[in-house]
Order: C-alpha cells, then sequence, then structure tokens
C-alpha cells in the first residue's frame, strides 16, 4: 500500500488486522496547518478506494520540550497571519468539510490521546468512533478566548455528544478538563493506564473488526449515523437498504454458508467492500 500520501500524518499500516496507525508527530506541537489538511483529505480517498483498511487509529508520543505529552494542540493560527477574512472563512469552510468527511469515513476509527488536545484536537475526537485517554490527557477549547469559536464541526455536534450544559463548559469558559473529567463527560469513552496499554486495546479491537465484513461494517456505520436525528420512519427505511446492500453484495449468502467457519472463529473470505451512497453529512443519499 502507498502511504506516501499521507507522509505528513507518519502513517504505519499492520496487514494481518487491517489497522492504519498515524502517529502524529510535526510542527511546534502537532498543530494542523494546511500541509496536514493536505494529508488528511488524502487519508480520506485513500481509505475509501482501499478496503484493506479496515480500522483506523490516531494517536501521538510527541512531547513538547519541556516533556508535556501531546496529542493536537489545535489549529496552526500562525499561519494565517495577514490573511484577509475571506481566506480565514475559506479556510476554517475547508477544515469543517474535512470533519464531516472524516466522520463518515467506512472503517473503525479510533482516536488514543496522551496529552494536550485542544481545540481542533478536541473536535478531532467527534469524527472518530471510540475515544481512548491515559492519565496524562487534557482537554479544552480554547477558541472563545480568540474571538472566534469551535468552527470544524465542534460548536454544531459537541452539545449531541457530551450533552449541553458539558459542551458550554468547554467552549464558554475555555477551561481545560483532565482526562478523568472528560471520561465522566462523556467525551472520553475509555480510560487506560499508558499508551501501550491503550495500543494494546486498540489491536483487540482492530482483530475483531478485521473478522467482519467491511460491506457489513461501512453499511452499518452509515445506516446509523444518517439516522441520527431522523424520524422513525426515515431511520427504518436507511436501515433496509443497509441490509439490502448487504444482501445484494452477496455477503449475506456467504455469511450463511461459512456459518460454522465463523462460529469456529475462523474469518470467511469476504468480498470488496460495497458503500451506500452518502451525502457529505454521512447520511445515505436519496
Amino acid at each position: 500500500m502507498d502511504l506516501t500520501s499521507i507522509d505528513a500524518l507518519h502513517p504505519s499500516f499492520e496487514a494481518t488486522n487491517g489497522l492504519l496507525i498515524l502517529e502524529l508527530e510535526h510542527g511546534k506541537a502537532n498543530e494542523i496547518g494546511t500541509a496536514e489538511l493536505d494529508a488528511f483529505d488524502a487519508l480520506c480517498g485513500l481509505i475509501d478506494t482501499n478496503d484493506s483498511i479496515r480500522t483506523l487509529c490516531t494517536m501521538s508520543r510527541r512531547r513538547s520540550k519541556k516533556g508535556t505529552p501531546l496529542f493536537i494542540s489545535g489549529a496552526n493560527v500562525t499561519e494565517r497571519a495577514g490573511w484577509a477574512d475571506a481566506r480565514v472563512k475559506e479556510h476554517v469552510h475547508r477544515q469543517r468539510a474535512l470533519m464531516c468527511r472524516l466522520r463518515t469515513l467506512p472503517v473503525y476509527s479510533i482516536a488514543l490521546t496522551h496529552g494536550v488536545t485542544l481545540g481542533w484536537g478536541t473536535e478531532y475526537l467527534l469524527t472518530t468512533d471510540l475515544v481512548l485517554a491515559t492519565p496524562s490527557a487534557l482537554f479544552a477549547l480554547p477558541e472563545t478566548g480568540l474571538g472566534i469559536i469551535p468552527g470544524a464541526r465542534g460548536s454544531a455536534e459537541l452539545a449531541a455528544a457530551i450533552g449541553p450544559a458539558a459542551a458550554l463548559l468547554l467552549g464558554c469558559t475555555g477551561i481545560r478538563v483532565s482526562a478523568h473529567e472528560a471520561h465522566a463527560m462523556r467525551l472520553v469513552h475509555e480510560l487506560h493506564d499508558d499508551l501501550d496499554m491503550g495500543l494494546a486495546r486498540v489491536r483487540t479491537l482492530a482483530e475483531h473488526v478485521a473478522t467482519r465484513s467491511p460491506t457489513a461494517v461501512a453499511a452499518f456505520k452509515t445506516a446509523l449515523l444518517g439516522s441520527l436525528g431522523e424520524t422513525e420512519s426515515t431511520r427504518i427505511k436507511r436501515e433496509a437498504d443497509a441490509y439490502e446492500l448487504c444482501v445484494d453484495a452477496g455477503e449475506a449468502a456467504l455469511g450463511r454458508e461459512a456459518f460454522a467457519q465463523i462460529r469456529a472463529g475462523e474469518r470467511p473470505a469476504w468480498g470488496p467492500r460495497r458503500l451506500l451512497k452518502r451525502d457529505s453529512d454521512g447520511r445515505p443519499g436519496k
């Protein structure tokens, strides 16, 4: 697999379980600028066209010069010096669209944070399916102190994830919360003692995902995310479309034929991943 287009994200691929790991290490503090946005755009294209990637994990072992662990320290605001307002708006619009695309990737996506997770970093967590953290992690949304708001889906989606009270606490005050506080407010889903234990958990989950039909996993994720906030009749329609895609793709028949093999813990030879049509927000296309 050619990973050169996403070199800026320091990728490594584990073929046995289909796990693509991004081990961020760039800039002064893993801040996200234009170069990193380009790499994330390329990542989306790579995953959409390569069904050997089954699970995505984003992490970092980076530390600051003072020894502070880092995940993503926020957006690269310094690169915007001298930009006109129109260019800033366009740049943030691009980030917002990218975050929507990351949220709907047809793979199981995990964030594993060991350190400072600010602004864009906290918003990035909302694009993943599971957030793991160590006790060293810290979270905050400092944007309102800079005269802006979290503009890469944070203001739009955070309340749905953790509730309006917790979202307003983070957004209006800018306070930093610990990993344990973030876990209590459900911004973090699991706590692990250190990065290696977190990564072991990631690999265990990746092994489970790798045994499943890539078409079925992608269809389930698309139907589920596309049903959020919809009426019951629409939710049922999305489920039906996703189920019928699995049947039409031949995966349901393969699963029936290999039932004994699957029960024995063996992995059948699933077919290539087929996708439901998706809108930019991840909802199945009409």
